[in-house]
């Protein structure tokens, strides 16, 4: 995985912290215990249980050196660098959709910290990168397959105002 262009808000680089803290302490016991259990059936060479537990195990490593190159080598967004009256990676944006009028709400995250159904859009998407760089009252026209879609910037503020 290419770390270069990786960015995390604060509560981004929380959460890959919490949730590496889990797989290497909480996780990793765990795994070990099935293996240590695995043992016990005899046979190594038919075991399947040992052998998912190893799998478990090889993929725990993977997932836990993954998060300490996001770690190490991603760019946090500084809340002081979060202005407020510009859309940015670290903003809450209220917006209307001109074409149904509906008001829709949106974090504007990292591309690893997006989750559309809990409203967080990546900065490298459609969406996110057009809505970067406008202020209030600022029309973006995003690019969809089904057209362009039109939504007015009502409001901004940074995450947890």
């Amino acid at each position: 995985m290419d770390m270069k262009g990786i960015i995390l808000t604060r509560s981004g680089l929380e959460k890959a912290e919490k949730e590496l803290e889990f797989l290497r302490v909480v996780k990793k016991k765990e795994i070990a215990e099935r293996i240590k259990e695995a043992r016990l059936f005899g046979d190594l060479t038919e075991n399947a249980e040992y052998d998912e537990a190893k799998n478990a195990q090889a993929e725990n490593e993977f997932q836990i050196e993954k998060l300490e190159r996001i770690i190490k080598f991603a760019t946090l967004v500084d809340d002081d660098d979060i202005p407020d009256d510009t859309v940015y990676i670290g903003t809450k944006v209220v917006v209307i959709d001109e074409n149904t009028e509906e008001t829709l709400t949106f974090e504007v995250v990292g591309a690893l910290e997006a989750d559309p159904f809990a409203h967080k859009i990546s900065n490298s998407s459609p969406l996110g990168a057009g809505l970067i760089g406008k202020t209030v009252g600022d029309v973006a026209e995003i690019e969809t397959p089904a057209g362009k879609v039109r939504y007015r910037i009502m409001e901004i503020s940074r995450k947890g105002q």
